[in-house]
């Protein structure tokens, strides 16, 4: 979760605050990012089986998301259909900056050792990392 707003900078220049989403409401978030525009049933399909919530907490966890003008919704005969108004790669960024903010200062390099010096990576991450920062030379 997103502790505090993040701003980030819009495609237009301008800044703009990403709203806070809770752990519950960022798996409804995937859900929409991967098929919107969405209806809530549609959300609820996709969850039952992978969070075993009851419709209703579905709907609720909607209806926030729309309060915090994360989500918006076109009503098209009975049924609302979803789309988000956060991208997912601007709320990743602003939750990892957030991250790094929280436990390491902001720092990428402190973060970076301590993760890699615990992790197993194969070949190909390794080489996937190296690639993006050679990436970053330039």
């Amino acid at each position: 979760m997103v502790e505090s707003k993040e701003s980030v900078r819009g495609g237009g220049g301008s800044r703009r605050e990403l709203p806070r989403i809770s752990d519950a409401e960022l798996v409804v978030m995937k859900v929409v990012w991967e098929k919107a525009p969405v209806t809530a049933n549609q959300v609820v399909q996709a969850l039952e089986d992978q969070m075993h919530w009851k419709p209703k907490t579905i709907h609720t966890l909607l209806r926030r998301l729309v309060q915090k003008q994360a989500l918006a919704f076109d009503k098209k005969g009975r049924e609302h259909h979803f789309r988000p108004l956060v991208d997912a790669g601007e709320y990743a960024h602003a939750a990892s900056r957030s991250f790094l903010r929280r436990f390491f200062d902001g720092e990428m390099a402190p973060f970076l050792a301590c993760f890699l010096e615990r992790e197993r990576l194969t070949r190909g991450e390794i080489e996937e990392l190296k690639r993006i920062l050679d990436g970053k030379r330039s």
